[in-house]
C-alpha cells in the first residue's frame, strides 16, 4: 500500500497547480445515478448523460467507442440481480454458469473460460473489477452486490486500457464512495423459501471536506430450493454476509485517497447436481445406468428433476472466505491524472461435493480446499479533457499464490459402478472400496504488462485510437497425488493394481509456463451528430497460456502423459462495427453492434476417456469463432412510461477441434466407424460420422457450448403520482423479462445434455418517495418456469445426466428508506 502513497504524494509536492482547460472528473469519482435508474438496463432510459469511466476517464456512455451495457444501483435492487449471476436476466450478451462457487464461468459473446471444470492453472477472459481492483478468480465474484454505484459490462478485447488483459470484456463494478454529506442506507426484504436479505449503509465526514467514511453490511439467507429425502435437509440454500469500510481522504484539492476493506463470507448447503435423464453410450448395456443401478437395488427418489427432490449421501457444503484491502490515489496534475490502485486480496474455498450425484457410496468424498492470495499495483496515467492527443498510459504488476489439498475416496459401490465385471478388480466389490486419493497442489502466477491507448481527436467529429499491450506471464506450479488402497497400500504401476490407476492415478509434475506477447487495437470513431455516434475496432489479442492442474489426462497404460502439462496462449482476431444513437429529444436510445471474433488455440477444457475419472484437464482446440448482432433499446415516450428491449444474435462454433472429448452417446466404447445420433439434421459443418475413438471425437462445426443463438431481456415501467402516509411519490408498475434459446450443456455436444430455451418473467408494484422510502412487492419467475442452469455427465460413461434447475417462482417484499 506504501507504493500508492508514497508516488502520489511525491507528485504532489513536484506539482504546480495549474488546472486543465476542461479537466474531466478523476476516475475515482462517480456518476449520479440518472432517474431511468428503475429499468434494467440503466444506460437504456432515455434522457440524461451517463458518465462512466470504461476507458479509464470520465465520459458519457453514449459517446464511448465500446459495446457496453450500464446497469445503476437502483435497477439492481428492484430487479433482484444481487450478484454476478443474477445480471445474465439483463444482459442477453452475458453468459454466467456455476456448479458451485470455484466452477463458475462468466463468459461474454461465448468466450472467457472453458466450459466445464475449473482448472486453476488459466486465467479467466472476462475480467471482474471492483473499484478498480482485478479479481482473479471468478469464485470470487459470486458475493452479493452491496452499496453499488454502478455496473458496466463491457464486450469485446479491453487489454489496452485495463491493468489484467481480458480479451472477451469486462465487468467493471463500481462501489458508492464516502460522502462529506451525512447520508445513510437501509433495505430489508423478505421472501419465500424463508428468503431474507438487510443491507445499511452509513457515510459521512469525520473532518468536513478532507476526510470522508463509508460502512455497509449484507447478509442473505434462503432455504434451499432442493430437498434431500434421506437427510431431510434442503439443498441449494444461501448464507452470505458481507461488510465493506472504506476511507476517502482529501488533503488538496487535486490529490484524493480511497482506502478500502471488505470481508465476506457464504457458507451454505450448497451445491447439488442429480437426476435429470438418462441417454445410451457406447458400453454394454449391462455397464449402462439402468442396469447398474438395478443390480444394487437402487432407485432416484424421483426422475423428474422439477420434483426438487434427491438423495445425495455425502453432506454438501460450499464454504468460502473472501476479502481484502486496497488503496486507490488520483493525483491531477493539471493536464493529466495520475492513478494508482494497490491491492491484497484473499480467497479460501471450502468445499464437500457428492460427485456421483446419486444416492449410492460410489465417490464418498470430493472436496478440493484450495487458499488463494493475490498482489496487485497498477499506475497509470491519463490527459485530462479533451485535446488533439489525449492518452491512457500503464503499467501492471500481478502475483498469485493457491494452495490446494484435494481429496477423493471411493465407496463400497465403486467397483460395480467403475469396472468391467470380468476383469480381475471388478469381480472383487473391495478392489475401489476405500481407494483414496490425496492431492497436494502448488501455484504461482506472476503477470506484469505495459499498455496505453492514444485517442487523436482528428477533428471535432472524426478520431482514431490505437492502443498498444506489451504483457508476460509466467505460471509454475506442483502437482503431487498419492493413491492408496482401502488397505492402506500404494498405488503404484504394478499391474496388480490396474483397476485402480483407471479410477484414480498417481501423478507427480511440476508444470512451468512462461510467454511474452505483444498485443494491441484500433479504433475509428465518427460523430455523425450529436446523438449519432458510429465507430469500427479491430483488435488482436493474446489470453495467457497456462498449465493443468487438475491432473493429467492418462495414457493406455494409465500413466500421465507429461506433453499435456502446459497449454498454448489463445490468439485473438476481432473485428466490431458498432452504431450509437439517441432521437426525439434523447427519449429513444438504440445501439447496435456487430462481432467476428476468431480465436486459434482455443482452450477448452476436456474429460479424459479413461472409466471412472472425474477430472477435467486443458488442451487447445485448433480454431473457434463467435459472430452476431447485438441492439440495446430503450423509449420513454412520456416521463411516466419507459420500456426497454436488448437483444443478441451469436453464432458461435468450433471452427476445428479434431481431437475433443466425446459426447455421451459415443462414449464407452471401442468401435472405430460409431456414428453420431445426437447430430442435429442440417447444422452446418456438423458431420453425422464424425471421426471417433474411444476418447475423441472430430466436433469442428459443432455450436460452443453455453451460449444461446438468440437471448433478449426486455421490460417496461409506468409510474402514477401519489400520496401514502403524507409522502409524496409515484406507485409504480415493473416489469422484466428474458429468453434463451437452446445451448449445449456439454464441450461436445449432445441432444442429452441441451437445454431447451426457456423465458423468465419478473414483476413488481410499489410505492416510492423521492429520497426516502421505497417498499414494492416482487414475483420472478411469476410463471413459475422450469429449466436447468446446468446439464452434466455422471463418470464412467454411464448414460446418466445431472441436472441444476433454476430457481422456482419465488415472490417478496423488498422496504428501503434512505436518509
Amino acid at each position: 500500500m506504501s507504493l500508492t502513497l508514497a508516488l502520489l504524494l511525491a507528485g504532489q509536492a513536484a506539482t504546480v497547480s495549474t488546472p486543465s482547460a476542461a479537466p474531466q472528473a478523476p476516475v475515482g469519482d462517480q456518476a449520479t445515478e440518472q432517474p431511468t435508474g428503475r429499468l434494467g438496463n440503466q444506460q437504456q432510459g432515455g434522457g440524461g448523460d451517463i458518465v462512466v469511466t470504461a476507458r479509464r476517464r470520465a465520459e458519457t456512455v453514449q459517446t464511448v467507442p465500446i459495446a457496453m451495457s450500464v446497469i445503476g444501483g437502483t435497477a439492481l435492487a428492484e430487479t433482484g440481480a444481487y450478484n454476478v449471476s443474477r445480471l445474465t436476466q439483463l444482459q442477453p450478451t452475458l453468459q454466467f454458469y456455476s456448479t458451485n462457487p470455484r466452477n463458475s464461468a462468466a463468459n461474454i459473446r461465448g468466450l472467457g473460460a472453458p466450459f466445464g471444470l475449473t482448472n486453476d492453472g488459466i486465467e479467466q477472459g472476462v475480467g471482474i473489477y471492483v473499484d478498480q481492483v482485478y479479481y482473479s478468480r471468478i469464485a470470487s465474484a459470486t458475493f452479493d452486490f452491496t452499496d453499488t454505484e454502478r455496473i458496466e459490462v463491457l464486450r469485446g478485447p479491453q487489454g489496452t486500457l485495463y491493468g489484467k488483459n481480458t480479451t472477451a470484456g469486462a465487468i467493471n463494478i463500481t462501489t458508492r464512495k464516502p460522502s462529506f454529506t451525512p447520508e445513510a442506507r437501509i433495505e430489508l426484504t423478505t421472501g419465500n423459501y424463508q428468503f431474507i436479505q438487510a443491507k445499511a449503509s452509513v457515510s459521512g465526514p469525520l473532518i468536513p471536506d478532507k476526510l470522508a467514511i463509508r460502512l455497509s453490511a449484507s447478509v442473505t439467507e434462503r432455504d434451499g430450493t432442493i430437498h434431500n429425502v434421506v437427510t431431510g435437509k434442503d439443498l441449494n440454500a444461501q448464507d452470505n454476509k458481507s461488510v465493506r469500510g472504506q476511507l476517502y481522504w482529501k488533503p488538496t484539492d487535486n490529490l484524493d485517497l480511497a482506502l478500502s476493506g471488505d470481508y465476506g463470507q457464504q457458507n451454505p448447503n450448497c451445491c447439488v447436481q442429480y437426476y435429470a435423464r438418462t441417454g445410451a453410450t457406447q458400453r454394454p448395456l449391462t455397464r449402462q445406468y439402468a442396469a447398474l443401478a438395478a443390480a444394487q437395488g437402487y432407485v432416484v427418489p424421483s426422475t423428474n428433476a422439477f420434483d426438487r427432490v434427491t438423495d445425495v449421501d455425502t453432506p454438501l457444503r460450499a464454504k468460502q472466505e473472501l476479502g481484502g484491502v486496497s488503496l486507490l490515489g488520483n493525483l491531477d496534475l493539471g493536464a493529466s491524472t495520475i492513478t494508482s490502485v494497490s491491492a491484497w486480496r484473499f480467497w479460501n474455498w471450502d468445499p464437500s461435493n457428492d460427485r456421483d450425484f446419486i444416492g449410492l457410496p460410489i465417490t464418498t468424498v470430493s472436496a478440493n480446499p484450495s487458499q488463494q492470495t493475490q498482489y496487485s499495483q497498477e499506475l497509470r496515467i491519463a490527459s485530462n479533457g479533451k485535446h488533439t492527443l489525449d492518452y491512457v498510459l500503464g503499467a501492471f504488476y500481478f502475483y498469485q499464490t493457491i494452495d490446494t489439498q484435494g481429496l477423493q475416496v471411493q465407496g463400497p459401490a465403486a467397483s460395480a459402478f467403475l469396472l468391467n465385471p470380468t476383469s480381475t478388480g471388478g469381480k472383487n466389490p473391495a478392489t475401489l472400496n476405500g481407494l483414496t486419493s490425496r492431492n497436494t497442489i502448488g501455484f504461482t502466477n506472476t503477470s506484469a504488462a505495459l499498455f496505453g491507448k492514444l485517442t487523436w481527436n482528428v477533428s471535432d467529429r472524426f478520431q482514431i485510437a490505437p492502443g498498444l499491450r506489451l504483457n508476460y506471464d509466467k505460471k509454475k506450479g506442483d502437482y503431487v497425488s498419492v493413491v492408496t488402497t482401502g488397505a492402506g497400500e500404494l498405488v503404484t504401476s504394478n499391474a496388480r493394481f490396474n483397476d485402480q490407476r483407471g479410477v484414480l492415478a498417481p501423478q507427480s509434475y511440476q508444470p512451468d509456463f512462461d510467454n511474452w506477447n505483444l498485443s494491441g487495437d484500433i479504433t475509428a470513431a465518427y460523430t455523425v451528430t450529436s446523438d449519432i455516434h458510429a465507430y469500427a475496432t479491430y483488435a488482436r489479442s493474446y489470453k495467457s497460456g497456462g498449465i493443468n492442474l487438475s491432473g493429467l489426462p492418462l495414457d493406455g497404460s494409465n500413466n500421465p502423459i507429461l506433453s499435456a502439462a502446459t497449454v498454448k496462449p489463445e490468439k485473438v482476431n476481432h473485428f466490431e462495427l458498432g452504431l450509437k444513437t439517441q432521437f426525439l429529444d434523447r427519449r429513444l436510445t438504440l445501439n447496435l453492434a456487430g462481432f467476428w471474433t476468431e480465436i486459434s488455440d482455443y482452450q477448452a477444457t476436456v474429460t479424459n476417456g479413461q472409466l471412472g475419472v472425474l477430472r477435467g484437464y486443458l488442451a487447445n482446440a485448433g480454431k473457434v469463432r463467435t459472430r452476431g448482432l447485438e441492439f440495446d433499446s430503450a423509449f420513454r415516450p412520456t416521463d411516466r412510461f419507459s420500456v426497454y428491449a436488448n437483444g443478441a444474435y451469436t453464432d458461435a462454433k468450433y471452427v476445428k477441434f479434431v481431437d475433443a472429448p466425446c459426447p455421451p452417446e459415443l462414449s464407452g466404447g471401442t468401435t472405430a466407424d460409431a456414428t453420431h445420433p445426437a447430430s442435429p439434421a442440417g447444422q452446418a459443418g456438423t458431420s453425422t460420422t464424425p471421426s471417433y475413438s474411444p476418447a475423441n471425437c472430430d466436433i469442428s462445426g459443432q455450436r460452443l457450448p453455453g451460449v444461446s443463438k438468440w437471448a433478449f431481456s426486455y421490460g417496461a415501467e409506468y409510474d402514477l403520482p401519489a400520496t401514502l402516509g403524507g409522502l409524496d411519490g409515484q406507485v409504480y408498475l415493473g416489469y422484466d423479462g428474458s429468453y434463451r434459446s437452446t445451448f449445449s450443456s456439454n464441450p461436445s455436444r449432445s441432444l442429452y445434455t441441451d437445454i431447451n430455451g426457456y423465458a423468465l418473467s419478473n414483476f413488481r408494484l410499489g410505492f416510492k418517495a423521492k429520497d426516502s422510502w421505497n417498499v414494492f412487492g416482487w414475483l420472478r419467475n411469476a410463471f413459475d418456469q422450469n429449466y436447468y442452469e446446468v446439464l452434466a455427465l455422471q463418470s464412467g460413461s454411464t448414460g446418466l445426466v445431472v441436472g441444476q434447475p433454476g430457481d422456482p417462482r419465488t415472490y417478496g417484499l423488498t422496504v428501503s428508506r434512505s436518509f
